[in-house]
């Protein structure tokens, strides 16, 4: 069987990373209609830049398809923290999956759960035969990291990436990839809106798992345990495990690509008409080698 290297690429976390990356300057890049873009222009140049990075035989983008999934269900504050997207960045959602359209890349989304879903599912689901290499900002993707599965976190400015992989995830972080969703349950997350046991911050999280590896080793123990942390324990246990459900990434959802649909096959003269009608300038030097 062919030995593929699937590009997946976590869509909303790059728009938004460039809708913000250009919008603090109030550089909105809109057409003579009055549409911005320049979110839409921004991601191309992250985008573009990790095809030629990593050089991909395939590549998958995925998205999320609302606000509200299965987490809110389970909790209705899941990321009720969050603000309404910028005005400017709203006609963007819609253009930018026509962009990647023009790229012919499958667009995969979901209604009901998060772009992270598709992602692991797909992960997983390609993990066995092929290399899979996860394009995102968001650290919650590194529960993922696997055998043949690694995540490319993205650092400030264009062209800098952390890889992780299976072989140096624990140098990097000091615990093991499935240890990711248990610590998070422990720590909460302020960003997606969820607790986890109060009083426990990331450096006590990693050090319980350092100790117990689970938290089912850790409840195993509870007896071994400070006061002061088996009575953070004992008071949040139920938003501990609710917390452990919103941290997962569930890598189970009904969502399928063919693998054939998603070889990289980019033509300019399919893009370029896409790009124009967005009024881009300097395509050549956007595309350099990466689009033939």
């Amino acid at each position: 069987m062919e030995n593929n290297k699937i590009l997946l690429v976590d869509g909303m976390a790059l728009l938004f990373r460039g809708f913000f990356a250009t919008a603090f300057r109030g550089n909105f890049m809109k057409t003579s209609e009055g549409i911005p873009t320049n979110g839409i222009y921004q991601f191309l140049r992250y985008f573009l830049d990790a095809v030629d990075t990593y050089e991909p035989s395939h590549v998958i983008c995925c998205w999320d398809m609302g606000s509200k999934t299965f987490r809110n269900e389970i909790y209705p504050p899941y990321k009720g923290n969050r603000e309404a997207p910028p005005e400017e960045l709203v006609p963007q959602f819609d253009l930018i999956k026509e962009v990647v359209e023009a790229f012919n890349i499958p667009n995969i989304g979901l209604e009901n759960y998060e772009a992270d879903d598709c992602i692991g599912t797909l992960a997983r689901m390609y993990q066995d035969n092929h290399e899979v290499i996860i394009l995102t900002g968001d650290q919650d993707m590194l529960q993922l990291v696997d055998q043949n599965i690694n995540v490319s976190i993205m650092r400030k400015g264009q062209g800098n990436y952390e890889l992780f992989t299976i072989d140096n995830f624990f140098e990097k972080k000091g615990i093991h990839p499935h240890q990711i969703v248990d610590m998070k349950a422990l720590m909460g997350d302020s960003a997606d809106n969820y607790p986890g046991v109060k009083g426990i911050g990331e450096k006590t999280a990693i050090r319980l798992m350092k100790e117990h590896h689970s938290i089912e080793g850790l409840l195993a123990s509870m007896e071994q345990l400070t006061k002061g942390i088996r009575t953070k324990l004992e008071t949040d246990l139920e938003m501990l495990h609710l917390s452990r459900k919103l941290a997962e990434i569930k890598c189970d959802v009904p969502v399928y690509c063919e693998l054939e649909t998603a070889r990289k096959r980019f033509e300019r003269t399919k893009i370029e008409p896409k790009l124009e009608s967005l009024e881009f300038k300097n395509l050549d030097r956007m595309f350099a080698e990466t689009v033939k």
